[in-house]
């Protein structure tokens, strides 16, 4: 039996004057923008950027329903972090994805998202309600399915 694989995607960050507070560590709402851009390019990985995504399946958005993080140890202005992101979870109309951010090699905060599949109400389109997630965009983020054919080598 082999062990299932998330597709992850890696997205490396320089930490600007902007992102600290007076002490020069990262102020911490700055992290969950990171996160947030970080999800964007987890389905900009798979060929949705978000604008195409929106479009193609008439949704508003993924909006965040549920938001964790643990602060292991700072990050400072000037240094240079990598995100690494993955979708550990996928429900009829939600999903999991986990960040974990890394400071020379070192897991300094994670976070864990839940996110809803969401498109205006049918019924009052002033109201957000969930759908469930398209199969073939659960497909997209299958490590298989990114793999592309496997070449066969000619027999001489």
């Amino acid at each position: 039996m082999s062990k299932k694989t998330n597709l992850t995607n890696r997205k490396t960050i320089h930490i600007e004057w902007g992102d600290c507070d007076p002490a020069q560590i990262v102020y911490f709402p700055r992290y969950f923008a990171y996160f947030d851009a970080c999800t964007t390019g987890l389905f900009k990985k798979v060929g949705l950027p978000k604008r195409k995504m929106l479009k193609t399946y008439g949704i508003i958005g993924v909006p965040l329903v549920d938001l964790r993080a643990s602060f292991i140890a700072p990050s400072r202005f000037s240094d240079t972090v990598v995100v690494e992101s993955e979708i550990t979870e996928w429900r009829r109309s939600s999903f999991s994805v986990r960040h974990r951010l890394f400071n020379k090699g070192v897991l300094t905060v994670e976070c864990s998202e839940i996110r809803v599949w969401a498109a205006a109400s049918e019924a009052d389109p002033e109201r957000i309600e969930s759908k469930p997630v398209p199969r073939e965009v659960i497909e997209r983020f299958s490590v298989k399915s990114l793999a592309g054919p496997k070449l066969r080598r000619k027999k001489r």
